[in-house]
């Protein structure tokens, strides 16, 4: 399996190979008529400005943290290391969210154009331009993570110091880097988005009664560019790290793995490094089946867009249960112990854990896609409510988000607690990467709805005909659904990797420390670890707060805006003028990059400050899994209630009551889910992730210089 290795950055040049295969394929189709290519240079311009303005921002706080990590570590020079694989996994994370949505807000026009020819083209345009994300986002993490995991062993062999725990502490700042520019790139882009959605629907179709797609309206142009910052280039952010979190955390917790097997045919020196190779092979197996089941999403007779997108998962899970059986047969021995277990487990056990972790993301998909569905039983109560006005539709939504929580949690309960019995800690780690092992399919899906959104936006700008608008709307339709799906996915995908990085946390303080694991317990009956579980419960709640209040302040500022222009421009609303859709692109510009620092700040110093108090990690830990239980409940909460809020809305637009009391009410809390689904929600998932990778890297900093205030 050693050799397999070498395998690991090659695997990841396929899938931004592939990723440049459907660039070009993209590149063929035309895009419009003067009108559209207009519309789509103003949407491609604002992302990008909005993008780079955001990235100067990074680079700044990428090259401190850097130095910091490196000062911190400088009486232990290999770790030093460590601030690189911090560069290397900032600028992957960063490059991929470049690339991605530099060529999905190409995709828009494009799609828009071959809806005018037919729905199966419009559907092949608008799911390659999500392929590119997907692809490149497994494609970056993987050439970056198995060229540092091969360049470190070369380092540590030429150095004549071996050691694994050492190595993968050190790659563990590849997975820092990810989840940092993930925080910036998640909290940032929703505050542009939703900042720019309110203000558009409050004034456009409130106040003034015009479409959503209006171009008179001025911050129309605004929010299609915060479709891609915030759910193209956010979400692809998100599941970067999310997916190099759970390579690394397997990884960590392999390292401690004996096998239990006296007639295995493995060298001694060679156990722990089977189970530390195997994320990386898994995620390889992986882009693979994504990259076959790419192929499987097309329109044909009996099969729609949703089925096509469907099929297309269907068949990468299907390859993955396949490949992966066939490499644990071939290369893991038939039984072996976990992190100082006295229970030997079967090879077998670790097949059931990917597949646990498959299953789980898929049925958490299922749910998600129930409660946010129109015509479904939760979204018709939102409709009916909005008889009687704002008020009852926003106490029906909050019910139905919270309803909401109770099966995902279940499925969760139940995949930790099953994956555990058959692999124990290795098995939920590796049932994360499971669940995240399809992510170039997954994420290819989720990228499409926002292409398909702006698609559609772009054909009723233009001015296209009633035809080509009636594909780009069932385009929309499917989008809306893998949006939810999406972000319910994302959200199952934290709880995973955040259970595995709290696991890899504890298993690495007993590293550090020289103990077994099992003598470091988190007990919640000793009174600091209770105070850290109540102060992580918190964090997610005073974290929204703030995202929140950041969308508040910067739609204050946008509604004033769009307000001015409608009373200022003669001849707007007789559609003789254009608006200044640049200034509305900028008030969400400066409102994203200033307010998302603080978000951000608490985030990354929370873990720290506990690390230092209490070098026992104890505190910490408490800390930990308070953040994780409230983080993953409120984050389905809030994404959901706001998703079914959406749909409540435009159910109602569809039956043709638009205009109406009822409409009006629909959009209030529409208006209020917007924040909810797209800023604070997603943004959840970071907090819980950033939080669990900090404390991981800071572990041999804070053993070292920490102090001892809880010592009984």
């Amino acid at each position: 399996m050693e050799m397999l290795i070498y395998v690991t950055p090659c695997i990841g040049f396929l899938a931004l190979t592939f990723a440049s295969y459907k660039n070009k394929k993209i590149n063929l189709i035309m895009s419009g008529n003067k009108e559209m290519k207009s519309i789509a240079l103003y949407i491609a311009n604002g992302a990008m400005v909005f993008l780079k303005r955001e990235y100067k921002i990074l680079l700044i706080f990428v090259i401190n943290v850097s130095i910091l990590l490196a000062l911190l570590h400088i009486s232990y020079p290999i770790l030093i290391l460590q601030s690189i694989s911090f560069i290397v996994g900032s600028f992957c994370s960063a490059l991929a969210g470049f690339i991605g949505m530099k060529v999905a807000t190409k995709t828009n026009v494009k799609t828009s154009y071959a809806a005018q020819i037919s729905l199966a083209l419009a559907l092949d345009v608008a799911f390659s331009g999500g392929v590119v994300m997907g692809m490149c986002v497994v494609g970056f993490g993987l050439f970056g993570l198995g060229l540092l995991f091969i360049l470190y062993s070369k380092i540590q062999l030429l150095s004549g110091y071996s050691n694994i725990g050492v190595l993968l502490t050190i790659l563990s700042g590849f997975s820092m880097g990810a989840s940092s520019i993930a925080l910036f790139a998640r909290v940032g882009g929703g505050i542009f988005t939703k900042a720019a959605d309110v203000g558009a629907d409050l004034v456009g179709k409130i106040e003034i009664g015009i479409p959503e797609d209006d171009p008179r309206n001025p911050a129309v142009i605004a929010d299609n560019v915060g479709d891609n910052v915030g759910d193209i280039a956010g979400m692809g952010a998100d599941l970067f790290e999310s997916y190099i979190g759970a390579i690394i955390s397997s990884m960590i917790i392999g390292a401690t793995i004996n096998i239990a097997d006296v007639n295995s045919f493995i060298k001694k020196d060679q156990e722990t490094m089977i189970f530390v190779y195997l994320p990386l092979i898994l995620a390889c197996l992986g882009i693979i089946s994504s990259i076959i089941g790419t192929f499987w999403v097309k329109v044909k007779k009996g099969r729609g867009p949703q089925k096509a997108l469907n099929f297309g998962i269907f068949i990468s899970s299907i390859i993955m249960m396949i490949s992966s059986a066939f490499i644990i047969y071939i290369f893991i021995p038939n039984w072996f112990y976990g992190p100082n277990s006295i229970k030997a487990f079967g090879k077998w056990g670790i097949l059931l854990a990917i597949n646990i972790g498959l299953i789980t993301g898929i049925a958490i998909g299922f749910v998600t896609e129930y409660f946010c569905t129109k015509n479904k039983k939760p979204v018709n109560e939102i409709v009916q409510s909005c008889k009687t006005g704002g008020a009852t539709v926003i106490i029906s939504g909050i019910s139905v988000g919270m309803r909401s929580t109770i099966f995902p949690i279940i499925f969760i309960f139940l995949s930790i607690i099953l994956a555990n019995h058959f692999a124990g800690l290795y098995g939920i780690a590796i049932a994360a990467l499971g669940m995240l092992s399809t992510t170039g399919i997954q994420l290819a899906i989720d990228a499409y709805g926002p292409i398909a959104d702006n698609a559609g936006g772009i054909a009723e700008m233009a001015g296209l005909h009633a035809d080509t608008r009636k594909i780009t709307d069932s385009l929309d339709a499917v989008g809306n659904t893998t949006a939810a799906v999406g972000k319910g996915f994302a959200i199952a995908s934290a709880a995973f990797t955040s259970f595995a990085l709290f696991s890899a946390y504890q298993t690495q303080i007993s590293i550090v420390l020289g103990k077994k694991s099992s003598e470091i317990v988190i007990d919640v009956s000793q009174p600091h670890v209770m105070a850290g579980v109540f102060i992580g419960s918190m964090l997610p709640f005073f974290f929204s707060s703030m995202s929140i209040k950041a969308v508040g302040k910067a739609a204050f500022d946008m509604v004033k805006e769009v307000r001015r222009q409608f009373r200022e421009i003669p001849g707007l609303m007789e559609g003789k003028v254009k608006p200044d859709y640049e200034r509305c692109i900028d008030i969400s510009t400066q409102a994203a990059l200033k307010e998302m620092l603080a978000p951000g700040i608490l985030v990354i110093l929370t873990p720290i400050i506990a690390g230092f108090l209490d070098k026992s990690g104890l505190l910490l830990g408490g800390i930990l899994a308070g953040s994780i239980s409230s983080g993953v409940l409120l984050a389905i909460f809030l994404s959901n209630t706001g998703g079914a809020w959406d749909n409540a809305k435009k159910q109602i637009e569809e039956d043709g009551d638009v205009g109406s009391a009822k409409h009006k009410a629909a959009i209030i809390g529409d208006t209020v889910g917007d924040p909810f689904k797209d800023t604070a929600g997603p943004s959840l998932n970071i907090l819980i992730k950033l939080m669990s990778i900090v404390a991981l890297i800071t572990v041999p900093i804070m053993t070292r210089y920490g102090l001892n205030l809880f010592k009984n």
